[in-house]
């Protein structure tokens, strides 16, 4: 057991404890307007070939969920970076095309680089954290999110983005508002839940976790999201390998690395290829590898996820990751979250 956590009791720290007010607040700010009702009567009605979904970084990888949920709503949706949408799908920049750009920022230099080359050529929706960002004042409608400032890595931009991005869907498709309201009116007090006992959790994952070198974070579906995000967030925190990918892309070769050094993050995921991804944990674990299951059911409290509807799963989900950011950081004797390479703001392509 860990007796030292003050060095990571710093900013990064506060807004991760911070997630629940930003939750509630980005709830209450939540709108549908007339020009998001439009946009969904003239998807329905086939105006729009194609549903482009675009962001950088986290604020890619929460796309997944809407991704998989407008296609499941009969749309033709593709998810692509920023930087690559600019530079290899400028196709796409034409009237039958709507695009969904996520940035907290709202002015990295490829969203700059966007709208200076769609000038007006698609329809945009804005999805930020930044009202007065060159995205916001230049898209056709934003959905905002209320995070407020955050230190350096996203967590509170991140999953006040999964809140917005599951209001755009429901709107998108044309679904019952005050349900959706009523669901999401559940995460602030189940994120609040979890991380009352944050001490405990760092601690047992601190334990769990020593010696590793190489961490791995796997799941389906809507899960990819905090698959992607969370091997991000640890890159950035704490500066050691980690590496998101599907359950399936692991066992294409990955699996190899399993060693008393590698870790793996199994996530349960929906119930359709739930026992897909259990099968893997198992196989990990035959193999005398080194793996967790991060499910409401997991035999590790850290990364037992709290009880709540699973509309919202997706923001749960990134718990455990943020949890083992501050384990790591612990084990080093450094506060994590602390940029000394990188910036909040990416400004050069």
């Amino acid at each position: 057991m860990l007796t030292q956590l003050a060095v990571i009791e710093g900013q990064y720290l506060r807004d991760i404890l911070d997630q629940a007010r930003a939750l509630e607040d980005t709830l209450k700010s939540l709108e549908d307007g007339k020009w998001l009702y439009d946009l969904a009567a003239r998807l329905r009605r086939g105006k729009y070939r194609t549903v482009v979904l675009t962001g950088m970084g986290s604020s890619f990888h929460a796309l997944h969920p809407i991704h998989l949920k407008l296609i499941e709503h009969g749309l033709t949706a593709t998810m692509v970076e920023t930087s690559e949408l600019i530079h290899y799908h400028s196709r796409l920049f034409i009237p039958e095309t709507v695009i969904i750009a996520v940035s907290q920022s709202g002015q990295s230099a490829e969203v700059i680089r966007l709208l200076e080359m769609n000038r007006g050529k698609s329809a945009i929706v804005a999805v930020t954290n930044s009202p007065e960002s060159p995205l916001a004042r230049q898209a056709n409608a934003m959905v905002l999110t209320r995070a407020g400032k955050e230190f350096s890595v996203s967590c509170k931009t991140y999953v006040t983005a999964l809140m917005a991005l599951k209001w755009l869907e429901d709107v998108l498709c044309e679904r019952d508002l005050d349900r959706t309201r009523a669901e999401l009116g559940q995460v602030a007090p189940a994120v609040e839940s979890y991380l009352a006992d944050w001490r405990e959790r760092v601690q047992t994952l601190a334990a769990l976790l020593t010696e590793v070198r190489h961490l791995f974070l796997v799941g389906r579906g809507r899960s990819l999201a905090a698959v992607g995000t969370g091997a991000l967030i640890v890159k950035e925190s704490d500066r050691i390998h980690a590496e998101g990918m599907s359950s399936a892309a692991f066992r294409h070769g990955p699996f190899e690395m399993l060693s008393p050094e590698t870790f793996v993050l199994v996530f349960a995921g929906d119930s359709l290829t739930r026992h897909l991804n259990r099968r893997l944990l198992e196989d990990i674990r035959a193999q005398q590898g080194r793996a967790c299951w991060v499910a409401g059911d997991s035999e590790v409290t850290a990364c037992s996820l709290p009880q709540a509807p699973r509309t919202f799963l997706p923001i749960v989900e990134i718990l455990p990751v943020q949890m083992i950011t501050l384990a790591l950081a612990a084990q080093a004797g450094r506060e994590a979250g602390r940029f000394a390479l990188a910036s909040k703001i990416t400004t050069t392509e």
